[in-house]
């Protein structure tokens, strides 16, 4: 039946036509935003998972830094332990030559302002070995923590080592100094003592600082992991997705003439009239 008020071929034309520029449209999106599912809209579910792939690759940012701040704090105090344990050292050789009981007391006064010097280097040493204002072995705290986890559940502790003179660990006293050889040969006593307990100290900030680069190496590694993972979900075949459009937009020319084509078929009506 010819008719003027329906035409059935141009709605058709026109819902094909729609269909296809729908379909256009979100190919163009995924060539300029490079993502499959860019909205909650494009995918729901998917959508959903992946972002909490993000947040989880945000935390462990969260927790590289946190870790990369630990790790500096404790190598600060590791050199600063080490220059310690060499200064002990240096003051033994002072120590155990000032324990000759054949030098004489000039000699042994001028060893001892030596010592001394060395003594106080110390403790400029412990006080001026921080890092962010956090020292570790001043006593000033008595362990720091660094996150482990994307969401905060978890930490890895490292304990403080307190290197102060007179203290547990670097038992020489502040004010030691010496006037004879038995006191030098005290001296050299508690020196030693100091020296073991300073390498068990340094051997558990060297393990503590090891452990947090572990775990650091550890956490890029699961990061990197996570970014693959959401790349797998969103993100889009730029090749597929350009022989799509291709395809889309002769379909789209077809549509035109197509629905050109319906909406002249009225004007034959006229036909019948002439």
């Amino acid at each position: 039946m010819a008719t003027i008020n329906t035409n059935t071929g141009a709605m058709v034309a026109l819902q094909n036509l729609n269909a296809t520029n729908k379909q256009l449209e979100q190919v163009q999106s995924r060539i300029n935003t490079g993502l499959a599912v860019a909205s909650a809209k494009d995918n729901g579910g998917v959508f959903a998972i992946a972002q909490k792939m993000r947040s989880d690759v945000r935390g462990y940012a969260a927790v590289s830094n946190s870790l990369d701040l630990s790790v500096s704090t404790v190598d600060v105090a590791l050199a600063a332990g080490e220059a310690v344990s060499d200064l002990l050292v240096e003051m033994k050789e002072k120590a155990l030559a000032a324990a000759d009981t054949s030098l004489d007391t000039s000699s042994r006064a001028a060893l001892n302002e030596d010592f001394k010097s060395l003594r106080d280097q110390i403790g400029t040493i412990i006080s001026n070995a921080d890092f962010n204002g956090t020292n570790m072995i001043n006593g000033s705290v008595t362990s720091i923590s660094a996150l482990a986890n994307a969401d905060g559940t978890s930490t890895i502790r490292i304990s403080d080592e307190n290197l102060s003179l007179g203290g547990a660990i670097v038992t020489l006293s502040a004010t030691a100094s010496f006037a004879t050889a038995g006191d030098a040969t005290s001296i050299v006593t508690a020196i030693e003592t100091s020296l073991d307990n300073m390498n068990q100290s340094l051997a558990r900030m060297g393990t503590g600082s090891k452990s947090l680069e572990v775990h650091k190496s550890f956490v890029g590694k699961l990061s990197d992991a996570l970014e693959k993972g959401i790349g797998n979900l969103v993100d889009a075949d730029l090749a597929s997705e350009s022989a799509r459009l291709q395809s889309l937009q002769v379909k789209q020319q077809l549509g035109v003439q197509a629905l050109s084509i319906a909406n002249s078929a009225p004007a034959t009506i006229l036909g019948y009239f002439t």
